[in-house]
């Protein structure tokens, strides 16, 4: 199967779930049973994250199992023993049982104790081994992906519910194969009594598992259905507690708005899940209920056979403790099964994350992306560019041709959606055109590797991301491999002009930037522009992408940046996008961008003399200076 098909496969999928209340299969009881199949993929995993660890959880888990069976057997020495040693005024017959008592509960407390110190470090490492695998595919995949609901529904499901589950069911299956073994033990020793006894200890706990199971199936669909309001609640909590947002926040009194929003989600799905807990657990006390009645109707068998003398007292106490363990045990097998199946729905939602694959791939064998002269450009060309964003109807882009010199600076005008920024993102291998095609040193960029292609792009967008971070890792990050270089560091704040406000700071270069951290320190929108400018410089790419550099610049720091522009991308390769024409006419030549085609192209001196568009928008902001 094509990765485009399959995409379109997991994507129909996932959205038939969300499309409907109801299930596309309804509940059935043998897969709850064929459930258990996943396990060995969710075995893999955990014994990847820690194979000490999932050794001496299995070996702990079984031999636990067979210690109430022991227990039961030694139990049945005392009481004879002590009504012996009564007969003969002896404390010897109780020695033997008691020692042997005390010795399997130290074995069974110290294995309990072990063991789950044991599975508390295996949940961590699983869920961290789990959490990497969940990064390192989100960080392989298209930004496309990232633009999709049904994506980020099925990223939070991964992350949440999909990293403690794998190493929970793990650890419930080692606890239902201890289990298993007490119930064994424990119905060949009441099959000694009567064969009757083993057929209702069985036979009780059915009816509660059917019904578990069709309301851990149900449990699982509500949480699908509700994933969409849970990350709008999500997103509404990160709205009122994280600085980003709280200055625009309080200025227009958004606060009590946010908050009503928030109950209102938060009461939507409070009431969701009282119409599915209160008949789940009326429905389970009433069988657990029938299960306490069955259970006393065999106590009370038993205790009869003792008062006719058919068993010793001290059979009577092993044959209680046995039918009562049985039932337990053979419930808790049940619930084994129910809850590895209710496990399984949410783990599956890791692997149908861990499915997604990204259509943009380097190729299999990567052309070499010539590397010009130190502070040189490459040559960039678009032919016949077309490109709709998914989902979109009309085209970003239509039949898009040019070509960019190396060393030559370009200017992108036009309204908002015209497709400047889509152009700096198809050059960058964020997107892939529809149709045409991109070269960049002579050869298509899908020839070339995906890292080492970025390596070859400085940029800096205009929803540039704030890193809580010291200044020089916001700075350094741009070139991370030469992130612990300082004097590199520091050129690059020189260029954009952050050297000042980062001198200024108490630890200068080492000062934590944001207030999410001990000791951060906020900085302007300027200041924080001329970080992320200085980030780019610190790239040293050939190719230098400013989307919008100095729109939070005030004016004399855009002319500090600006006088200093052509000094700075001298012989590179520069695109910028902006609005304010005092910048644009800096470029060697511009471009007019209307309806995802280029209207106009030229010098600044050019497009005035056409008196066309640009000249339109040019005087149109002189006019607003007057």
């Amino acid at each position: 199967m094509s990765d485009k098909k399959r995409g379109e496969s997991l994507r129909y999928r996932l959205r038939s779930r969300y499309d409907s209340d109801q299930p596309r299969e309804n509940f059935q009881l043998k897969h709850v049973f064929a459930s258990v199949k996943i396990l060995p993929r969710i075995a893999g995993l955990v014994w990847t994250a820690s194979p000490g660890l999932t050794f001496w959880t299995a070996a702990l888990c079984l031999a636990r199992g067979i210690t109430p069976a022991i227990s039961a057997t030694i139990t049945q020495l005392l009481f004879d023993g002590v009504l012996l040693g009564i007969k003969q005024q002896s404390i010897s017959p109780i020695w033997l049982p008691v020692c042997l008592q005390l010795g399997v509960n130290l074995f069974d407390r110290t294995c309990t104790v072990v063991g789950v110190v044991i599975q508390g470090l295996l949940k961590d490492r699983t869920a961290n081994h789990i959490q990497e695998l969940v990064l390192s595919k989100a960080n392989t995949l298209d930004m496309s992906q990232f633009e999709n609901a049904e994506y980020y529904d099925t990223l939070r499901h991964a992350t949440e519910e999909a990293s403690y589950r794998p190493s929970s069911m793990i650890s419930e299956t080692f606890d239902l194969a201890r289990t298993f073994i007490t119930l064994c033990s424990m119905l060949f020793l009441i099959a000694h009594l009567s064969w009757w006894l083993v057929v209702v200890a069985l036979v009780i706990p059915i009816p509660s598992f059917i019904s578990s199971s069709r309301y851990g199936w149900k449990d699982y669909i509500l949480a699908r259905r509700q994933s969409p309001e849970r990350r709008m609640q999500s997103y509404h909590t990160q709205l009122l507690t994280v600085d980003q947002y709280i200055k625009e926040i309080k200025l227009f009194n958004l606060g009590d708005f946010l908050l009503n929003r928030y109950k209102y989600n938060a009461e939507k799905l409070y009431a969701e899940n009282k119409r599915m807990l209160i008949p789940r657990a009326t429905i389970g006390l009433a069988w657990t209920l029938l299960t306490i009645i069955a259970n006393s109707i065999i106590y009370l068998y038993i205790a009869l056979q003792a008062v006719t003398k058919h068993i010793s007292f001290g059979q009577l106490s092993k044959y209680v403790m046995a039918a009562n363990s049985a039932g337990q045990s053979f419930q808790s097998v049940l619930d084994g099964f129910t809850d590895t199946y209710e496990n399984s729905l949410f783990v599956n939602q890791l692997f149908e994350f861990l499915e997604y694959e990204p259509k943009i791939v380097s190729p299999a064998q990567p052309a070499a992306l010539s590397t010009p002269a130190e502070g040189q450009g490459l040559e960039i060309e678009f032919r016949n560019v077309s490109f709709t964003y998914p989902g979109k109807e009309q085209a970003a882009l239509k039949q898009v041709s040019f070509t960019l010199h190396a060393g030559e600076t370009i200017a992108l005008v036009g309204s908002n959606g015209a497709g400047k920024t889509t152009l700096v993102k198809l050059m960058s291998r964020l997107y892939d055109p529809d149709e045409g095609e991109i070269l960049i040193g002579g050869r298509n960029v899908k020839e070339y590797d995906l890292t080492e292609l970025r390596e070859h792009i400085g940029v800096i967008f205009q929803d540039f991301v704030r890193y809580h971070m010291t200044a020089n890792d916001n700075i350094g990050i741009g070139r991370v491999t030469h992130i612990e270089n300082r004097e590199l560091v520091t050129a690059a704040a020189r260029k954009s002009g952050a050297d000042r406000a980062i001198e200024q700071l108490t630890n200068g270069y080492e000062a934590m930037l944001g207030r999410w951290f001990e000791k951060g320190v906020e900085l302007s929108g300027g200041q924080w522009q001329k970080i992320a400018l200085a980030r780019a410089f610190m790239r040293n790419a050939p190719i230098l992408i400013l989307d919008e550099p100095t729109s939070a610049l005030d004016a004399q720091a855009e002319y500090d940046i600006f006088t200093r522009f052509r000094s700075l991308t001298e012989s590179k390769t520069a695109i910028f996008i902006s609005h304010r024409f005092s910048t644009v006419r800096l470029a060697d030549r511009i471009f007019v961008l209307e309806g995802g085609t280029i209207h106009e192209s030229g010098s600044h001196d050019e497009l005035m003399a056409l008196d066309g568009r640009y000249a339109e928008l040019f005087n149109l902001q002189a006019r607003a200076y007057h």
